[in-house]
Protein backbone atom coordinates (compact mmCIF):
# COMPACT_ATOMS: atom_id res chain seq x y z
CA UNK A 1 0.00 0.00 0.00
CA UNK A 2 2.88 2.67 0.88
CA UNK A 3 4.96 2.14 -2.37
CA UNK A 4 1.29 2.56 -3.99
CA UNK A 5 0.47 5.90 -2.51
CA UNK A 6 4.48 6.99 -3.19
CA UNK A 7 3.80 6.34 -6.55
CA UNK A 8 0.70 8.16 -6.27
CA UNK A 9 2.17 11.23 -5.08
CA UNK A 10 5.13 10.95 -7.77
CA UNK A 11 2.02 11.19 -10.67
CA UNK A 12 2.56 7.48 -11.24
CA UNK A 13 -0.49 5.45 -12.57
CA UNK A 14 0.28 1.91 -11.23
CA UNK A 15 -2.67 0.28 -13.39
CA UNK A 16 -0.07 0.89 -16.10
CA UNK A 17 2.66 -2.02 -16.28
CA UNK A 18 5.49 0.04 -18.73
CA UNK A 19 9.06 -0.62 -19.10
CA UNK A 20 10.77 2.27 -16.40
CA UNK A 21 13.88 4.27 -17.74
CA UNK A 22 15.94 1.99 -15.38
CA UNK A 23 14.91 -1.00 -17.03
CA UNK A 24 18.71 -1.53 -18.16
CA UNK A 25 20.44 0.00 -15.26
CA UNK A 26 21.91 -3.44 -13.71
CA UNK A 27 24.07 -4.03 -16.75
CA UNK A 28 24.99 -0.29 -18.31
CA UNK A 29 28.59 0.43 -18.10
CA UNK A 30 31.10 3.20 -17.71
CA UNK A 31 33.30 3.44 -20.46
CA UNK A 32 36.17 1.53 -18.36
CA UNK A 33 33.93 -1.28 -18.09
CA UNK A 34 32.96 -0.95 -15.12
CA UNK A 35 29.12 -1.85 -13.89
CA UNK A 36 26.91 1.92 -12.92
CA UNK A 37 25.08 0.17 -10.44
CA UNK A 38 26.46 -1.12 -8.04
CA UNK A 39 26.67 -4.60 -6.18
CA UNK A 40 24.36 -5.49 -3.53
CA UNK A 41 20.65 -5.75 -3.39
CA UNK A 42 17.82 -5.00 -6.06
CA UNK A 43 14.30 -4.51 -5.72
CA UNK A 44 12.29 -5.67 -8.22
CA UNK A 45 8.71 -4.53 -9.37
CA UNK A 46 8.28 -3.26 -5.78
CA UNK A 47 5.13 -0.87 -7.78
CA UNK A 48 3.91 -4.16 -9.00
CA UNK A 49 4.57 -7.86 -9.46
CA UNK A 50 7.21 -9.14 -11.61
CA UNK A 51 5.09 -12.01 -12.07
CA UNK A 52 2.24 -10.22 -13.71
CA UNK A 53 1.04 -10.97 -16.89
CA UNK A 54 1.67 -7.84 -18.57
CA UNK A 55 5.48 -8.00 -17.84
CA UNK A 56 5.47 -11.49 -20.03
CA UNK A 57 7.15 -9.59 -22.91
CA UNK A 58 10.06 -8.12 -20.73
CA UNK A 59 10.59 -10.79 -18.24
CA UNK A 60 13.25 -12.80 -20.46
CA UNK A 61 15.71 -10.13 -20.69
CA UNK A 62 15.24 -9.61 -17.25
CA UNK A 63 16.51 -13.18 -16.31
CA UNK A 64 19.63 -12.49 -18.75
CA UNK A 65 20.08 -9.03 -16.02
CA UNK A 66 19.87 -11.12 -13.23
CA UNK A 67 22.23 -14.11 -14.38
CA UNK A 68 25.06 -11.55 -15.51
CA UNK A 69 25.03 -9.65 -12.29
CA UNK A 70 25.79 -12.43 -10.02
CA UNK A 71 27.45 -9.56 -7.84
CA UNK A 72 24.04 -8.41 -6.83
CA UNK A 73 20.68 -10.27 -4.76
CA UNK A 74 17.45 -9.52 -6.86
CA UNK A 75 14.22 -9.66 -4.41
CA UNK A 76 10.68 -9.77 -5.62
CA UNK A 77 7.65 -10.19 -4.09
CA UNK A 78 4.76 -11.91 -5.47
CA UNK A 79 1.49 -12.37 -5.24
CA UNK A 80 0.80 -14.59 -8.39
CA UNK A 81 3.21 -17.66 -6.99
CA UNK A 82 0.33 -19.85 -8.98
CA UNK A 83 2.45 -18.52 -12.25
CA UNK A 84 5.71 -19.00 -10.86
CA UNK A 85 6.75 -22.19 -13.24
CA UNK A 86 5.45 -20.33 -15.93
CA UNK A 87 7.60 -17.60 -16.05
CA UNK A 88 10.85 -18.80 -14.89
CA UNK A 89 13.92 -19.39 -17.34
CA UNK A 90 14.75 -22.85 -19.36
CA UNK A 91 17.70 -23.31 -16.71
CA UNK A 92 16.33 -22.26 -13.24
CA UNK A 93 16.95 -25.99 -12.34
CA UNK A 94 16.24 -25.58 -8.55
CA UNK A 95 16.68 -22.44 -8.68
CA UNK A 96 19.35 -18.74 -9.19
CA UNK A 97 21.68 -18.26 -6.33
CA UNK A 98 21.21 -14.81 -6.02
CA UNK A 99 17.34 -14.75 -6.16
CA UNK A 100 15.07 -13.80 -3.59
CA UNK A 101 11.73 -15.15 -4.04
CA UNK A 102 8.97 -13.44 -1.12
CA UNK A 103 5.62 -14.65 -1.07
CA UNK A 104 2.96 -12.34 -0.08
CA UNK A 105 -0.30 -13.84 1.98
CA UNK A 106 -2.92 -11.59 4.30
CA UNK A 107 -5.09 -14.40 5.34
CA UNK A 108 -5.68 -18.06 6.07
CA UNK A 109 -7.44 -18.79 2.39
CA UNK A 110 -4.27 -17.45 1.12
CA UNK A 111 -1.72 -19.30 2.97
CA UNK A 112 -3.17 -22.60 2.68
CA UNK A 113 -3.73 -21.81 -1.43
CA UNK A 114 0.16 -19.53 -1.70
CA UNK A 115 1.75 -21.25 0.58
CA UNK A 116 1.13 -25.13 -0.40
CA UNK A 117 2.27 -23.83 -3.85
CA UNK A 118 5.29 -22.13 -2.85
CA UNK A 119 6.44 -24.65 -0.51
CA UNK A 120 6.81 -27.21 -3.18
CA UNK A 121 8.35 -24.77 -5.92
CA UNK A 122 12.30 -24.88 -6.86
CA UNK A 123 13.71 -22.04 -5.26
CA UNK A 124 17.03 -21.54 -3.16
CA UNK A 125 15.88 -18.64 -1.45
CA UNK A 126 12.44 -17.64 0.11
CA UNK A 127 10.89 -15.14 2.25
CA UNK A 128 6.93 -14.97 3.03
CA UNK A 129 5.70 -11.56 3.63
CA UNK A 130 2.09 -10.81 5.58
CA UNK A 131 1.74 -7.59 4.69
CA UNK A 132 -0.91 -6.11 4.98
CA UNK A 133 -1.76 -8.94 7.95
CA UNK A 134 -5.88 -8.75 7.89
CA UNK A 135 -6.25 -11.77 10.37
CA UNK A 136 -4.83 -14.50 12.25
CA UNK A 137 -3.08 -16.88 9.98
CA UNK A 138 -0.97 -20.09 10.78
CA UNK A 139 2.12 -20.51 8.56
CA UNK A 140 3.73 -23.44 10.92
CA UNK A 141 3.27 -26.06 8.05
CA UNK A 142 5.15 -23.79 5.66
CA UNK A 143 8.45 -22.31 7.28
CA UNK A 144 10.73 -25.07 6.48
CA UNK A 145 13.35 -23.56 4.32
CA UNK A 146 12.62 -20.19 4.63
CA UNK A 147 14.80 -17.09 5.42
CA UNK A 148 12.62 -14.66 6.86
CA UNK A 149 8.66 -13.69 7.75
CA UNK A 150 8.01 -9.93 7.13
CA UNK A 151 4.69 -9.05 8.35
CA UNK A 152 2.79 -5.73 8.93
CA UNK A 153 -0.37 -3.61 9.20
CA UNK A 154 -2.16 -1.42 5.91
CA UNK A 155 -1.07 2.55 6.43
CA UNK A 156 -4.24 4.58 5.71
CA UNK A 157 -7.22 6.45 7.04
CA UNK A 158 -9.59 3.55 6.05
CA UNK A 159 -7.44 0.87 6.58
CA UNK A 160 -8.49 -2.73 8.32
CA UNK A 161 -7.59 -3.51 11.62
CA UNK A 162 -4.12 -5.28 12.87
CA UNK A 163 -4.09 -6.86 15.94
CA UNK A 164 -1.26 -6.72 18.03
CA UNK A 165 -1.73 -10.74 19.05
CA UNK A 166 -1.60 -11.73 15.79
CA UNK A 167 1.96 -10.18 14.56
CA UNK A 168 3.30 -11.99 18.38
CA UNK A 169 1.77 -15.50 17.43
CA UNK A 170 3.13 -15.41 13.76
CA UNK A 171 6.56 -14.83 15.78
CA UNK A 172 6.10 -17.77 18.27
CA UNK A 173 6.15 -19.62 14.91
CA UNK A 174 8.91 -18.47 13.23
CA UNK A 175 11.03 -19.03 16.97
CA UNK A 176 9.54 -22.47 17.07
CA UNK A 177 10.94 -23.14 13.91
CA UNK A 178 14.12 -21.09 13.90
CA UNK A 179 13.00 -18.66 11.26
CA UNK A 180 13.95 -15.13 10.66
CA UNK A 181 11.16 -12.78 12.05
CA UNK A 182 10.50 -8.71 11.11
CA UNK A 183 7.83 -6.73 12.22
CA UNK A 184 8.63 -4.21 9.90
CA UNK A 185 5.42 -1.81 10.50
CA UNK A 186 2.62 -0.93 12.83
CA UNK A 187 -1.05 -0.71 11.21
CA UNK A 188 -2.69 2.82 11.56
CA UNK A 189 -5.60 1.19 12.90
CA UNK A 190 -4.19 -0.94 15.44
CA UNK A 191 -5.14 -3.11 18.57
CA UNK A 192 -3.23 -4.29 21.07
CA UNK A 193 -4.39 -5.75 24.47
CA UNK A 194 -8.14 -4.93 23.63
CA UNK A 195 -7.46 -1.31 23.08
CA UNK A 196 -7.54 0.03 19.85
CA UNK A 197 -4.96 3.02 18.33
CA UNK A 198 -4.93 5.36 15.84
CA UNK A 199 -1.08 5.89 14.20
CA UNK A 200 0.00 8.46 12.11
CA UNK A 201 1.14 6.83 9.17
CA UNK A 202 5.04 8.41 9.80
CA UNK A 203 5.49 6.63 13.20
CA UNK A 204 4.22 3.07 11.71
CA UNK A 205 7.48 1.94 11.12
CA UNK A 206 9.29 3.69 14.44
CA UNK A 207 6.59 1.67 16.47
CA UNK A 208 6.99 -1.62 14.98
CA UNK A 209 10.83 -0.68 15.18
CA UNK A 210 10.19 -0.03 19.30
CA UNK A 211 8.10 -3.22 19.58
CA UNK A 212 11.79 -4.69 19.70
CA UNK A 213 10.40 -8.34 18.84
CA UNK A 214 12.34 -8.89 15.85
CA UNK A 215 14.24 -12.58 15.83
CA UNK A 216 17.13 -13.73 14.19
CA UNK A 217 17.57 -17.29 13.77
CA UNK A 218 20.23 -19.18 15.05
CA UNK A 219 21.03 -21.23 12.21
Amino acid sequence: MHIHKGDFKRNVNTNEIVKTNDFYKPIQKFKNGNYKMKSGMVYLCFSTDFLIEAADEWREKCWEMIKERQDCTFLFLTKRIDRFNDCIPKDWNDGYDNVVVCCTVENQKNVEYKLSIFKNLPIKRKCITAQPLLEYINIENYLDNIELVVVGGESDINARPLDYDWVLNIREQCVRHNVNFEFRQCGTNFIKDGKHYKLQTKDLIKQAKLANINYSSKK
